[in-house]
């Protein structure tokens, strides 16, 4: 509902009593601050508020003063509240919340990485609500919410923070939850404002007590309200429960004593009313504390042995207590703080029995899993195998959306087994492994060991040892996922299977190394027994793999023939995008694209493997999707795009927790922000290069020696440069240069010559040779063979012949590059008018692609060689604000100023959301905003110039 007031009634003295009844007193600092933030989301700016405080303070009261405030002003309102065992629930309460408003059906889980597919889904449908209106996200009992909600808490407020949404959390304090605790570190981060709720002051508490009795209260009473410790739910209850001064005296002596929260004289008042029902109302709240604050009434009579009828009286008694309420569908707790009371005074033994019970008559009802693994895990044990499989469909459920919570609830339930039973080393494995696509990398290895050492059967350690190697693998490090893979081979009596699976994997791992000799070895009948496999992946497995080998052995027609029919394969099998990196047919054939004549297809097929990948929940891929988007870019000279694909890459990355990004990413940045000119900046990306390379001898080292070697050169160290590709190249094989695109081939040879190590250069000529010499079908291998030896012997007509090759293949600063050497040449020379005209080329070419830095060296080349250094004819200068736009941030201002969504915006330019999210992060750094609203006013003040016309 929209207010037609234009303040909305903001004022702390309006609409205070919302749902209860009752004033809210004593918290007019706290309703001033969700003020300001309505205010302030109203005005377009996104805000984050965080409620904290202990049981029954008034963190839900606020919030729900907060609620009805919003919506006279005119806010969409989204709210979520949390039960405890929610902690353990695959979805997300938050998407359930925006798709039951919005009536859309809810995505399909599934067992895969569901993570950022599940952001997405939340983000946009924010977004759009966004748009329309401002948006209030309310979470109540934070603390436990489920696992997939809380990654969106901690996500999405930094990432929606253009939008007009104000997030708001209410949490206990001193939450023992690793997650929440995240929660809070990230939000701190993003300058969250927090509210801690303290007790009341003892003249709030007599306002209270007044406002629930109609008068004041008496001197007695008021001398008892100061035993609630400020409490505001414990004051209310003390005067509902306990109008005869003697009974509140008896019970209201130690409310500053807390068990687990709850202060003893709370719960002693508790059951003294518990003590007043009739039997059946006992039992039926005594059994439905432990299922849960709201609990099924059938469920409840059930575990009774009663019929549903027979247990009316006992609810209607319940009821008239004040202990339950009947506002939904199911029965429920008043507070939690009620159900805490009822349950804690519980006999523990009789706890754990009801929570057994509970499991078992919930999983023969078809509950929800999670519901099914709280009590489980309340219980203690033992766990029948029903109960395990049971337990580790849980498991796998919430791994899609909460891996770290998944291991977690993993390792709780294998410690409830024997340690040598197998379900438990099945559970240890999987925990292991979800732990391994989170931060958490060190844990799972340790994980890892400490499983291993227990003496495990061949099969069973096969399979720890193989989901070792893995993250070894993700993590960058291959020379220990080789050591796994191969103890794991040496194992006796393994599986068919399980053995054809160490092998691919192992040899994936050699071309990982550079090592295709080995993987080309690794037993010679495994191609044949995978294309024989009635397993669509395995057949598109091994013919990526046979591509790879072909790749880096320089076939690469072969090569491009076998990537083709894999991706042509695994888009008509469903199974198959589920192949890990670097195994993905479209991506591989993406990285050979890259590398032949074919560049321009490179992006075609990038474009629509992202957009399969991000439709499918893929979102573990889509690191790798952007790099490899962003060196396509690069090689073809678009900086500032390749710059953004890096950066959304990383970000992706980051919301997912990759411990290890690709190291790829943040060498395009180096690179790019090399060629701009900003070596400050650059040296910052190659620092967290070799940082995320530090595992790894092997994979990524030429992306980063590359990075190091331009970075020294454009420095003026011409040896330091030299000696980053020391023992770069040993042999004659391409294998080692093919891990970089052509475009680099060449900067290798000059930067070689430069710093004095003419036989690097002469190294990079004959991998040159053996390589067209394999393949002479590709005119960039020919082009670049023609660079290097033109730059080996001082050859002119070898580098105007590289230049005319670089023409046709869509390498801008490739060829660049050579119109420049051939430039410095002819100046050598004294041919200063080819020099001159040469060096404008290149100049044209380098403004084109944005490489600012190379731009400006050309320039004053060109002033020793007479050029008048008045005239700018190499280009545009930059200019601040909206002239520092790029072209791509400029086609995304009209299509913000029509009001489309970030997805919207995604899907009309046909390019990832992760892009248009830092190509807006960008916008609004160079033009000093914070939000949508100021940019479309801008846009809108400046009329043409806005989509670029001006």
């Amino acid at each position: 509902m929209r207010s037609t007031d234009p303040t909305g009634h903001l004022d702390p003295g309006r609409g205070d009593q919302a749902g209860t009844g009752l004033r809210l007193r004593g918290r007019d600092r706290e309703i001033a601050a969700v003020r300001e933030a309505l205010v302030a989301v109203r005005g377009g700016r996104g805000a984050c508020v965080v409620v904290e405080g202990a049981p029954g303070v008034g963190k839900s009261r606020l919030l729900a003063e907060l609620d009805e405030r919003a919506r006279r002003c005119g806010f969409d309102v989204v709210s979520v509240r949390a039960d405890e065992f929610d902690q353990y629930a695959a979805g997300a309460a938050l998407q359930s919340a925006l798709q039951a408003h919005d009536g859309s059906p809810r995505a399909a889980a599934g067992l895969d990485d569901q993570r950022l597919r599940l952001l997405d889904s939340i983000a946009d449908a924010l977004e759009d609500r966004a748009q329309r209106a401002p948006v209030l996200v309310l979470v109540d009992d934070a603390q436990w919410s489920d696992p997939a909600t809380l990654f969106a808490l901690r996500t999405l407020p930094g990432r929606l923070a253009a939008s007009r949404i104000l997030w708001v959390l209410a949490v206990r304090s001193e939450t023992e939850r690793p997650t929440v605790a995240r929660v809070r570190e990230d939000l701190e981060r993003l300058g969250a404002r927090w509210l801690t709720l303290g007790p009341l002051p003892q003249r709030e508490l007599e306002h209270i007590a007044a406002d629930v009795l109609g008068t004041e209260p008496s001197t007695d009473l008021a001398r008892l309200l100061r035993g609630v410790a400020g409490n505001p739910f414990l004051a209310i209850e003390l005067v509902r429960s306990f109008p005869g001064p003697e009974a509140a005296e008896a019970a209201a002596g130690a409310a500053d004593r807390l068990y687990r929260d709850i202060p003893a004289a709370f719960g002693q008042r508790v059951a003294a009313r518990l003590h007043q029902l009739p039997e059946d109302a006992v039992r039926l709240v005594q059994i439905g504390s432990v299922l849960g604050r709201e609990f099924d009434f059938g469920t409840a009579a059930r575990m009774l042995g009663r019929q549903v009828g027979s247990l009316l009286s006992g609810v209607e008694a319940a009821l008239n207590s004040g202990l339950l309420s009947a506002d939904g569908p199911r029965l429920a707790f008043r507070h939690d703080l009620l159900r805490q009371a009822v349950h804690e005074n519980l006999p523990p033994a009789v706890r754990a029995a009801l929570h057994r019970e509970a499991a078992e008559s919930l999983r023969a009802d078809g509950a929800r899993s999670a519901e099914v693994a709280w009590h489980v895990v309340m219980a203690g044990g033992p766990v029948d195998d029903d109960a395990v499989t049971r337990l580790h469909t849980a498991v796998r459920e919430l791994s899609s959306t909460a891996p770290d919570a998944a291991a977690d609830l993993a390792r709780r339930i294998a410690g409830l087994l024997p340690p040598r039973d197998r379900r438990r080393v099945g559970l240890l494995t999987d925990a292991a492994e979800y732990l391994g696509r989170t931060r958490r990398v060190h844990e799972a290895l340790e994980l890892v060991d400490t499983t291993l050492s227990d003496g495990l059967e061949p099969t069973q350690e096969a399979n720890l040892r193989l989901v070792a190697a893995e993250i070894h693998q993700a993590a960058g490090d291959d020379a220990a996922a080789m050591t796994h893979l191969q103890q794991a081979l040496d194992l006796p009596a393994l599986p068919h299977e399980l053995r054809v699976l160490l092998l691919k994997t192992q040899a994936t791992g050699h071309v990982y190394l550079g090592n295709i000799t080995a993987a080309e070895r690794t037993d010679t009948g495994l191609v044949g027994a995978s294309y024989r496999s009635d397993d669509p992946a395995v057949v598109v497995s091994v013919m990526v793999f046979q591509s790879q080998t072909s790749f880096y052995r320089g076939r690469l027609g072969r090569a491009l023939e076998l990537a083709e029919a894999a991706t042509a394969r695994a888009r008509a099998e469903p199974a198959v995008p589920h192949l890990r990196p670097p195994r993905i047919p479209a991506l591989w054939l993406a990285t050979v694209l890259t590398s032949t004549d074919r560049l321009a297809d490179a992006e075609r097929v990038l474009r629509e493997g992202q957009h399969e990948a991000e439709a499918l929940g893929l979102g573990w891929s889509l690191p790798h999707w952007h790099a490899r988007r962003a060196c396509a870019l690069l090689e073809q000279g678009a900086l500032d795009d390749a710059a953004v694909e890096a950066e959304a890459g990383l970000a992706v990355a980051g919301d997912l927790e990759i411990t290890q990004p690709d190291p790829q990413a943040r060498a395009v940045l180096a690179l790019v922000e090399i060629r701009r000119g900003d070596l400050a900046r650059a040296g910052e990306h190659l620092r967290a290069a070799e940082a995320g390379s530090a595992g790894n001898a092997r994979r990524y080292a030429l992306w980063v020696s590359l990075a190091r070697a331009c970075l020294a050169d454009a420095e003026g160290s011409g040896q330091a440069a030299a000696a980053a590709f020391a023992d770069a190249f040993e042999d004659t094989e391409p294998t080692r240069l093919l891990t970089l695109p052509p475009s680099h081939w060449a900067a290798i040879a000059r930067i070689a010559l430069r710093g004095g190590a003419p036989s690097v250069a002469q190294a990079v000529s004959s991998a040159l040779s053996t390589l067209t010499a394999r393949d002479d079908g590709q005119e960039i291998c020919a082009a670049v063979r023609a660079h290097v030896d033109g730059l080996l012997r001082g050859d002119p007509r070898a580098l105007a012949s590289a230049v005319a090759g670089y023409r046709s293949t869509g390498r801008r600063l490739a060829l660049a590059a050579a119109c420049e050497d051939l430039g410095e040449l002819m100046a050598a020379s004294a041919d200063t008018a080819e020099a001159i005209r040469c060096l404008e080329e290149a100049g044209r070419l380098a403004s084109a692609s944005g490489a600012g830095g190379d731009h400006e060296r050309l320039r004053r080349r060109l002033r020793r060689l007479g050029v008048p250094a008045g005239v700018p004819r190499l280009g545009k200068d930059i200019s601040p604000g909206w002239g520092s736009l790029t072209e791509s941030e400029r086609n995304l201002v009209p299509l913000v100023v029509d009001g489309l969504t970030n997805r919207a915006i995604a899907d009309r330019l046909h390019v990832s959301v992760h892009t248009v999210n830092t190509h807006m992060r960008h916008i609004f750094t160079k033009l000093g905003i914070n939000t949508r609203v100021e940019l479309t006013r801008l846009a809108v003040e400046r009329g043409g110039a806005a989509d670029g016309t001006g």
